[in-house]
């Protein structure tokens, strides 16, 4: 998928099934030429003509057809949309007609990868079209937007003017090798170095938000046998996903569910009890649930309101969460308290009693009765959706790794650079971020990442 086809494309590019309005998109050589098999009006630039399609002289539908010259289109090619009433059976019939004229079916987001092989948008943008379509909030639909309009792009693309201007003062010093370390300390490589790396500390923090909010949060449900978990994991699905007994280590695996509260989606995962246990299969399930602490954006400490009624914590404010996840059998060292939401579950049996200063952190529920409930899933949002309308645009898992990738090898290139390892190491370094910052937007991408976007994508975008 490197390269642009010649082909002639069609599709449909409104949803599958019936409405008010269906459109079929056509792109490529002969776009107007095929439209006018099926629309006997001469069609005129960027103008919208209400006529007929005929289908071999039979009427099948009356629309509008619009025709956009290449490069002034979405795709920089000739585009026509023919844009009628939303049958299946007549869209079909359309496409069918329009391949008979020369066209053939297009792949999933070929319309988009043209637009980006044509140099319309970079990959960012790209992406963010589909982004833009899967939107589940109002705040993830704007952030879509931002990147869609290049905000996301416009920094990375400034890091890597900053860069190749780097790049070719360390490079110059190689052709001096008497004098490379003055070269490079003339050119002040060492804090550009520095500036840059802080940069993209702050830019990797931004794209993390903007990933949560349009991609969405994890949330582990972790904590002791039989505190709750599985029963509130069922009280936000709205359905009976786990399984439910009184006996420990009933969840022996990672139970996975996606959900969408007050428009932000979530994937609730739950965990093994954590205990020691001598059954094979349970621990296994014990230290998967210990890698998803790692891995999950928040983690939901589960303990009992029974729990904390028989055993009173009485902790500082800054050893609180450490008594909590001694409490639940979670390793203290592997979350920090922006990592948690206390969760307090079985309140209809009792409410413990917490210091007054974390009272305002810990949510109280009742699985059972539904209480505290709404407000669990609103505090599981609030601070992710606040966080990424920060963020102001919409980025994903690639983008975060490629930024990481491009922090490390600079901060190997200034390793290189205290070390006096001489400009060619630097160099190389300097070079490898630089090509790592490219495939973000798509300057220097492989053929298979491209593939991979693409065929994520609607098959009419």
């Amino acid at each position: 998928m490197s390269s642009l086809d010649n082909d002639l494309i069609c599709a449909v590019a409104t949803p599958p099934g019936e409405g008010g309005v269906g459109i079929v998109r056509l792109s490529g050589p002969g776009a107007k030429e095929a439209a006018q098999t099926l629309f006997a009006k001469e069609l005129s630039p960027r103008s919208a003509h209400y006529g007929m399609f005929s289908v071999s002289g039979e009427p099948l539908d009356d629309g509008i057809a619009l025709w956009f010259p290449g490069p002034n289109s979405f795709t920089g090619e000739d585009v026509v949309e023919l844009q009628g009433h939303g049958s299946p059976v007549v869209q079909q019939a359309i496409l069918q007609a329009l391949c008979d004229a020369g066209a053939r079916l297009a792949r999933p987001g070929e319309f988009s990868e043209r637009a980006f092989l044509n140099g319309k948008l970079d990959l960012v943008q790209a992406e963010a079209i589909a982004d833009l379509i899967a939107a589940k909030s109002r705040s993830a639909a704007k952030a879509a937007l931002s990147s869609f309009q290049g905000v996301f792009s416009t920094k990375v693309t400034a890091l890597a003017d900053r860069l190749l201007r780097m790049r070719i003062e360390v490079e110059a010093a190689i052709d001096f090798p008497d004098e490379d370390i003055e070269i490079l300390e003339q050119a002040k490589v060492a804090e550009t170095i520095a500036a840059l790396i802080g940069d993209l500390n702050v830019l990797i923090d931004q794209a993390e938000q903007g990933r949560r909010l349009s991609q969405g949060i994890t949330v582990a449900l972790v904590g002791a046998p039989n505190v709750g978990k599985s029963s509130i994991l069922n009280a936000l699905a709205g359905e009976e996903a786990a399984i439910v007994t009184e006996i420990p280590g009933t969840t022996r695996d990672l139970l996975k569910v996606d959900v969408v509260i007050e428009g932000q989606p979530l994937r609730l995962v739950d965990t093994a009890g954590l205990r020691d246990s001598d059954d094979p299969v349970e621990q296994i399930g014990i230290e998967r649930a210990r890698e998803q602490i790692g891995q999950a954006d928040t983690i939901a400490l589960v303990v009992s309101a029974e729990t904390l009624l028989a055993t009173p914590i009485e902790l500082d404010v800054d050893d609180y969460w450490r008594g909590m996840a001694r409490l639940t059998g979670v390793d203290p060292e592997q979350v920090s308290a922006q990592d948690i939401q206390l969760v307090v579950n079985k309140v209809d049996i009792g409410q413990p009693a917490l210091d007054p200063t974390w009272n305002d952190r810990a949510c109280f529920v009742s699985a059972v009765s539904g209480t505290g409930l709404k407000e669990l899933g609103a505090r599981l949002v609030q601070n992710q959706t606040t966080a990424g309308e920060a963020a102001g645009f919409s980025a994903r898992q690639r983008h975060i790794q490629a930024l990481q990738k491009t922090k490390d090898l600079l901060g190997r290139a200034a390793h290189g650079y205290n070390q006096r390892m001489g400009p060619e190491l630097i160099a190389e370094d300097c070079l490898l971020a630089h090509q790592t910052l490219g495939e973000i937007v798509g300057q220097l991408t492989p053929d298979d990442l491209l593939g991979e976007i693409f065929s994520s994508f609607c098959i009419g975008k």
